[in-house]
């Protein structure tokens, strides 16, 4: 694919004018500055063209502005655009009863609506606590879960998250995640990773920091986003719901990623075959309008009015545009995700046999995985080369995001069709030759011994 002379001249002006304004805290990857999209395809202000497969951070789930979604929007608006949560409409409630139906679990759900999905989580920690009447939790290694006080307490993928803002809140203690490609556990004969995980967790942790009557909830990505789009191993969540069920723990699932069809089911979860207690929604639930839920098991909801609000969550035009997303993803999208998914994965296989640095390929439906390595054996992670993968592939015309160290994930919207998929693969792995040509004869030299 021929190279595109970025940033343009009109998105330079642009992104001049955002450095005089906007928070520096943002983390921008490279130099887009969109203009419209459709579908999978997106253009910026200098009419450049580009494939979308990170979907706005598995956000767009539909693709960008969906018909359907749009006229949903437009609708709504003629009629009203807030109401606040001290009163009802009809699309919280319907989209309420819609979540209720497509709940993974078989006791009726309750729904609390946010703006996002940091702000489902802070929603799940406070019923934890008020339901339990305990106070500490369990978090992994490598999680990410939103940015504000509570939320980034939980992250766990990045230092630079908690740098400046300690003291955080208490009562979380990290534990390692079920990495089968990367395990710093010792298992035991016979035993899934995903067990020794949890053992870990009812012999050192219940055993020597926390008392199991003082836990209230143990919050889990069912599959890692941020940090590198991990799929734990079968036997991981059976045995965390055991562990749950025996000393009245709570299961809180953060399905914000991986959630709403993405990989293929509702919530990533039910691969797994195990029912949360709670679980948070947020991202692809509303094709890219601000919206996000905590959901529970109803029998955990008894706090009494005003323990918690919201006054935009559940927004109608919000709730609107989620209706219509989840109507598309159930009839339209939901076999593609699979379909594309493993169309992806296989692709995605034959190309590591070419290439030296893709350590390992994982994912299910479109939520995928390419971790890059310097050394098959050693997994020596390969950070900077990650970056150079990103970086050209822009260069070309296709929109990528980092995960973890040395990740690149593929989430495209969930309508990518087989023919997108083909010619974003190929701008992708003329990235990644690219950069082995200039990056592994540079490591390859600082391996040496002197």
């Amino acid at each position: 694919m021929p190279l595109k002379n970025l940033p343009g001249p009109q998105a330079r002006k642009w992104i001049e004018r955002d450095h005089a304004v906007i928070s520096p805290s943002y983390p921008r990857g490279y130099p887009f500055v969109m203009d419209h999209g459709r579908g999978v395809e997106v253009w910026d202000v200098d009419g450049n063209r580009f494939l979308d497969f990170s979907a706005g951070i598995a956000v767009v789930s539909t693709g960008h502005s969906h018909p359907k979604v749009v006229k949903a929007i437009q609708e709504q608006a003629e009629k009203f655009i807030h109401i606040s949560s001290d009163f009802y409409h009809q699309k919280w409630i319907e989209l309420a009863e819609k979540i209720n139906e497509i709940a993974p679990f078989e006791e009726d759900a309750v729904s609390f609506m946010t703006n996002s999905g940091t702000e489902s989580i802070e929603a799940a920690i406070k019923l934890a606590r008020y339901t339990t009447k305990r106070t500490e939790f369990i978090g992994f290694l490598g999680g990410f879960h939103g940015r504000t006080m509570g939320a980034v307490t939980f992250t766990a993928s990045k230092a630079s998250y908690h740098r400046g803002f300690f003291p955080l809140m208490n009562g979380v203690v990290h534990v390692p995640f079920a990495d089968p490609y990367r395990p710093i556990l010792a298992s035991r004969p016979g035993e899934d990773y995903g067990e020794t995980v949890v053992r870990y967790i009812e012999e050192e942790i219940l055993g020597r920091i926390l008392p199991a009557d003082a836990v209230a909830g143990i919050l889990v990505e069912p599959i890692q986003g941020e940090g590198g789009y991990i799929v734990p191993p079968t036997g991981f969540f059976p045995a965390l719901r055991r562990l749950c069920d025996r000393y009245g723990i709570l299961l809180i699932a953060d399905e914000v990623q991986s959630g709403v069809g993405r990989t293929g089911k509702w919530w990533a979860i039910e691969h797994f075959g195990v029912e949360p207690d709670i679980f948070c929604v947020a991202k692809g639930i509303a094709s890219g309008m601000p919206l996000g839920l905590m959901v529970a098991r109803k029998s955990l909801v008894t706090w009494p009015k005003g323990s918690h609000g919201n006054t935009y969550g559940g927004n109608p035009l919000s709730c609107a545009a989620a209706l219509a997303t989840l109507e598309i993803i159930e009839n339209e999208l939901m076999e593609n995700a699979t379909r594309a998914g493993s169309y992806a994965l296989e692709k995605l296989r034959v190309m590591q046999a070419r290439h030296p640095t893709i350590g390992e390929v994982r994912g299910i439906g479109l939520m995928i995985g390419i971790e890059f390595v310097y050394d098959r054996q050693t997994k020596l992670h390969a950070d900077d080369l990650r970056d150079r993968i990103v970086d050209l592939a822009f260069e070309r015309g296709l929109l990528t995001l980092g995960a973890g160290r040395n990740v690149i994930r593929i989430s495209p919207p969930l309508s990518v069709n087989l023919a997108e998929l083909d010619e974003g693969l190929e701008i992708l792995e003329q990235a990644i030759a690219q950069a082995e040509e200039e990056l592994l004869p540079v490591h390859e030299a600082e391996a040496q011994p002197c």
